[in-house]
């Protein structure tokens, strides 16, 4: 069977589920950090070797003050709810985007987490938080030029490795598989480099809705897509 080792999932809809049920949007987001430990551990046990969590983008904090401010106390509530579990299931709990612009008290909690599951060589957990695809891949340009300027690299010595290695993700391989819930077809701004020959499920189960059940039917529908990467079959 086809191994499907990297999964990222878009984790759309919370607020949406919970305005349906006459609920604030903030009691959606609630109960889709209560599915992270769910999926985490169902990823688990299909097999998953790092999953990919889309938390917070770099255009959220459009969003009110009040929803905002709500999102950066999840991180703290889902660790304090699960971070025992994830550390007997010898979960590693990673992070990537931009958390210097994080309140202090949130990247002190996601830092934390981090660092207790370091020594872990079970699932890594990723968590992209305050994370956007052009601006990692913004402050990866930056980084490379820098090296140039520098006299550390030549430009004629730069390859498509030497950008990966510059990435949030450079640790990770490139993504097998990105599921989006709740219906939207739309890649928002989330590994852009990472997903180049991803294999795509849009799914129209919301975050809080999305079961391990869910999850299964994707990798099990992933399993029988014929990744080519550019070329061809041998039919």
């Amino acid at each position: 069977m086809k191994e499907c080792r990297h999964v990222a999932i878009i984790m759309d809809g919370n607020g949406r589920w919970a305005k349906a049920k006459g609920m604030p949007r903030t009691a959606g987001h609630k109960v889709g950090a209560d599915n992270v430990r769910t999926i985490a551990i169902a990823a688990n046990e299909l097999g998953v070797k790092y999953l990919t969590l889309y938390a917070f983008s770099t255009e959220n904090w459009k969003r009110s003050n009040d929803e905002v401010n709500y999102l950066m106390k999840l991180p703290a509530y889902l660790f304090k709810m699960y971070m025992k579990e994830f550390l007997e299931r010898g979960f590693r709990i990673r992070l990537i985007g931009d958390l210097s612009a994080l309140p202090e008290a949130t990247r002190k909690v996601l830092l934390d987490a981090a660092d207790e599951s370091k020594d872990n060589t079970g699932l890594s957990l990723i968590i992209a938080i305050n994370y956007g695809s052009r601006d990692e891949i913004r402050r990866a340009v930056k980084s490379i030029a820098e090296k140039v300027k520098a006299g550390e690299l030549e430009p004629e010595e730069i390859e498509e490795e030497t950008i990966s290695d510059a990435l949030d993700t450079r640790d990770f391989p490139d993504v097998d598989l990105l599921i989006r819930t709740s219906g939207e077809q739309r890649i928002s701004n989330y590994l852009l480099w990472q997903i180049a020959y991803a294999e795509l499920e849009f799914v129209p189960e919301s975050w809080p809705e999305f079961t391990p059940e869910v999850l299964a039917r994707c990798i099990e529908e992933y399993t029988h897509r014929d990744r080519r990467f550019g070329g061809v079959t041998n039919e």
